[in-house]
């Protein structure tokens, strides 16, 4: 039998991937296994190990994929937009639209990885929180530049902002699926304008 393509195998791992990400997103990182996913995908063990090594490197491509669709969705567009106020109002907009989306199944990864690995030490807590590091340090060079733009108040910390900003998005979110709360988007976005001083 011919060897597949690189070509090929990318794909399938990208396909596996995919697959993996809308299951962790409902059963957390640990509760994907290589024979879940395999049967998932209809495919053998072995030819799953293959195209990751391990379940830790496969969880860790999973985040990793999760993430970057994350960044596609929110960030991508939402730099088009002049720094400081204007674009973190666009990132406001943007990080809500994405989660009315429903993109993924169980709501915000990073929040359910965040709430997964807090106190769990290891690869996927340090993949976690370097990723929320990063986050934050994109939206507190936001708002201080919208502070220095005077578009925010002089005594405004752009630490807080940005701690604002996600925990709301979080927390928010979270709670509007728990309780099915339709309108818990449009409440989110509203407080995460109210943290930047818009209406």
């Amino acid at each position: 039998m011919p060897r597949r393509s690189a070509t090929a195998v990318a794909a399938s791992r990208a396909t596996a991937v995919d697959a993996a990400v809308k299951l962790a997103s409902v059963e957390g990182l640990e509760g994907i296994t290589i024979g879940r996913l395999a049967d998932e995908l209809a495919m053998s063990k072995s030819g799953l190990i293959g195209r990751f090594g391990d379940k830790q490197a496969m969880q860790r491509a999973v985040l990793a994929t999760a993430i970057e669709q994350f960044v596609d969705a929110v960030w991508r567009p939402a730099s088009e937009a002049a720094p400081g106020i204007r674009r973190l109002e666009a990132i406001v907009d943007a990080w809500i639209e994405h989660l009315r989306a429903g993109v993924f199944p169980g709501g915000c990864f990073v929040t359910t990885a965040s709430v997964e690995y807090d106190a769990r030490p290891g690869p996927l807590h340090d993949d976690v929180k370097a990723a929320v590091r990063r986050w934050l340090h994109v939206l507190e060079n936001q708002a201080r530049r919208a502070r220095d733009d005077g578009d925010l108040p002089a005594d405004r910390d752009p630490a807080d902002v940005a701690f604002e900003l996600h925990s709301l998005a979080s927390g928010g979110s979270v709670a509007a699926r728990l309780t099915g709360d339709r309108d818990g988007l449009d409440r989110v976005r509203a407080a995460m304008r109210r943290a930047i001083g818009l209406r």
